[in-house]
């Protein structure tokens, strides 16, 4: 496992379950106690978590500090391959309006996916992503629009009022979202406002919503909140995601879908 990684699911722990300690780490990430202590060390500047004495505790604050993309796809590819594989479930067999592609590592993954699949070829792809909608078109595929806008270099997607001015004109029988993070109480959220408001754009223009998140997004917190438990019809993710949080999503009235992370 890559360090940059074994940090997030730190950071993810540390919130989902208020409190951890150095021991309990360094025996589930097979490493040295000290690695964990550096690991500690560095969240805890970046504000992630609170150091406390043997561990960690749960920091109060919003997270703004981005994994930059590379480093993004090398997280958990596993899981994230397995989350865009069950996704393809959730794809119209028959569409009018086609579906959006929201940006990320786990919507790329979709991405190399929907290339292969049939029904991809008879209904427009709308996605605000650069690496996606490369993907798409280098292997042929004729019907997808990338949006315009201005393209935030950290995520390879476009932001600004254009794709918001744009997406006001559409709709899609489906939208496939990631997200840097996901809560109860703060739903998803992101680290950038432009991001979001894109993202949100997408959700308000479609009819059904499917979130591809892995578990190290849960029980963190970004600065901008882009949609809330509500807006959710289908959240797939992985199985090392902790039960008692996955039985709170359903009782919000989300189809959950989990997949094996290995």
């Amino acid at each position: 496992m890559y360090a940059e990684e074994r940090k997030r699911q730190i950071a993810s722990l540390t919130a989902i379950e208020g409190r951890v300690s150095v021991s309990a780490l360094a025996e589930r990430f097979d490493v040295t106690a000290e690695t964990i202590r550096r690991d500690l060390a560095a969240l805890s500047k970046e504000g992630s978590v609170h150091r406390v004495h043997g561990g960690a505790v749960a920091s109060q604050s919003f997270l703004t500090a981005e994994m930059p993309l590379d480093a993004r796809y090398r997280s958990s590819s596993g899981a994230k391959t397995a989350i865009a594989r069950a996704a393809l479930d959730y794809l119209p067999d028959e569409s009018t309006d086609g579906i959006f592609l929201d940006s990320g590592s786990t919507i790329s993954s979709l991405a190399a996916l929907l290339v292969d699949d049939p029904r991809a070829a008879s209904w427009p792809i709308v996605t605000r992503s650069l690496p996606v909608a490369l993907e798409l078109s280098g292997e042929g595929m004729t019907n997808v629009q990338l949006l315009g806008g201005t393209v935030r270099a950290l995520s390879q997607a476009v932001v600004g009022d254009t794709p918001l001015r744009t997406l006001a004109l559409m709709t899609a029988d489906v939208a496939f979202i990631g997200t840097n993070a996901l809560t109860v109480d703060h739903g998803l959220s992101s680290a950038d406002p432009q991001e979001a408001a894109v993202k949100a754009a997408m959700i308000t223009n479609a009819r059904k919503v499917v979130v591809l998140c892995d578990s190290t997004k849960l029980g963190t917190d970004y600065l901008v909140s882009f949609a809330g438990l509500a807006d959710i019809d289908v959240l797939i993710i992985d199985d090392a995601a902790p039960a008692s949080l996955l039985a709170e999503f359903e009782n919000h009235g989300i189809e959950l879908v989990v997949v094996s992370g290995e």
